[in-house]
């Protein structure tokens, strides 16, 4: 076979079949044969090393699976000055593994976008919960994220018997669902991380809609964050409905 179709061969075999490929051609003495399984082999490590991560990343949920539905809980938006804040569950099926799912913080917004379609199309069931400025700004920004957590769990479409939390008890949860707060759990559970990115991405779509309606600020890039930008623009141009008064009384 010419290099270049073994390199379409290689491409396009899956994880199961690339070890074999790699096999049957490791005789070859072409040059380009030879760097082409370098990089295959070197992808095929670094795809296995991910594997291992992701296994690190599953012991709470085998820790609790005898328990029944395990579901991760996640939120994004709790520091902005301006925007929602949203709350992702997320029922995993047992056995899956996406690779690259981690903390939506340690993603490129690139990635975080392709890891969404990917955990919406693999997952049992994702509920989203979302609660606006005005309603942070009449319950204090803990209270209301509780709530979209608590309304990301009553929109599954199956009843979670646990919940792990990213480092939080949600009151107010229907009191038969286990809760298991994880500090940073998004970095050590598959089924929180999914829900990180679920709810970082629902987040940020919604910024660069408002974008559109108020463009002076930049919410498609600072998404309400408090950077100089943003500062200088509430300065010049005052608060948006959406902006939280109460992060903001300085302005007031």
């Amino acid at each position: 076979m010419k290099v270049q179709e073994i390199k379409l061969q290689l491409e396009q075999a899956g994880n199961a079949e690339l070890p074999a490929l790699l096999d049957l051609y490791r005789e070859d003495e072409r040059t380009g044969v030879r760097k082409l399984l370098e990089s295959f082999e070197k992808r095929q490590k670094a795809l296995e090393a991910e594997y291992a991560r992701l296994e690190t990343m599953t012991i709470y949920e085998k820790k609790y699976e005898e328990a029944g539905v395990v579901c991760g809980i996640d939120e994004a938006g709790r520091g902005p000055l301006a925007g929602p804040v949203a709350a992702a569950a997320v029922i995993l099926p047992e056995g899956c593994r996406i690779p690259y799912v981690n903390d939506s913080k340690k993603l490129s917004e690139k990635k975080r976008e392709e890891l969404f379609d990917e955990i919406m199309e693999a997952a049992v069931s994702v509920g989203v919960g979302v609660v606006s400025p005005g309603r942070i700004d009449e319950i204090n920004i803990l209270q209301a994220t509780y709530e979209a957590m608590r309304e990301a769990v009553g929109k599954l479409s199956v009843r979670p018997d646990v919940c792990l939390n990213d480092a939080v008890t949600i009151p107010g949860l229907d009191g038969k669902i286990l809760q298991v707060p994880i500090i940073k759990g998004d970095a050590k559970s598959l089924s929180i991380a999914a829900a990180s990115i679920i709810a970082k991405v629902t987040r940020d779509r919604m910024m660069r809609e408002y974008d559109k309606i108020y463009p002076e600020y930049g919410f498609a890039g600072h998404k309400g964050y408090g950077s100089g930008g943003h500062m200088e623009a509430i300065r010049r141009y005052g608060m948006t409905p959406i902006h939280r008064r109460s992060f903001l009384k300085k302005f007031l």
